[in-house]
């Protein structure tokens, strides 16, 4: 089983951590040809307009949008999630990212505040055992709307933090950025599952 990690700007060695320490293969995506074979993807945190512009100049646009509506078993963190999104909200700071408009949700970037208005809270994530999880929020994007194609399914209090349908799941915090496997292992339980139907 080999999971692909957008590997352009971002979070990177941090969501590779997160996936190796669970026995699993790792492979950097950074061209179209990096795709092949994936079992799951990530596509991890950091700077969403820098990552759309790279995904551009990287041939990876068109690619990754097949490669995930044709069932690639994705979790996107953060600006991944930003990415991800069918819809984003205009954004206060002006220039926003190009979202490949894959999960039906409404976001908009940076909405929880800057750097140093990050902050950790308890999240709620349905079906995970063990209590809150440890969410971490760093210039976080908001989930505005979740439309009929997705459903919500992490939660910090009322609010919504994460949003899936089917195998593509969403998530504004950073699970990557804690010792808490949890979110990762429910993930790739669910690669593991989707490949199994294939």
């Amino acid at each position: 089983m080999i999971v692909g990690v957008l590997a352009l700007q971002g979070d990177v060695p941090e969501q590779t951590r997160a996936i190796a320490r669970l026995g699993v293969q790792v492979r950097p995506v950074r061209s179209p040809s990096d795709l092949e074979g994936l079992a799951a993807l990530l596509l991890p945190g950091g700077e969403s307009t820098t990552i759309s512009d790279l995904i551009d100049r990287a041939g990876l646009r068109e690619p990754l949008t097949t490669a995930i509506r044709s069932g690639v078993p994705t979790l996107a963190t953060c600006a991944g999630l930003i990415l991800l999104s069918r819809y984003l909200e205009v954004s206060a700071e002006g220039r926003d990212p190009h979202p490949l408009g894959i999960l039906d949700v409404r976001v908009r970037r940076n909405d929880f505040g800057r750097q140093r208005e990050s902050f950790e809270a308890p999240v709620r994530v349905e079906g995970l055992r063990g209590g809150p999880f440890p969410g971490v929020f760093i210039r976080s994007p908001r989930i505005l709307l979740v439309g009929p194609g997705a459903e919500p399914f992490a939660w910090r209090g009322s609010e919504v933090v994460g949003a899936r349908a089917g195998n593509t799941w969403g998530l504004t915090f950073h699970p990557e950025l804690t010792d808490d496997p949890r979110v990762h292992r429910a993930f790739l339980q669910r690669a593991r599952v989707a490949r199994r139907s294939v």
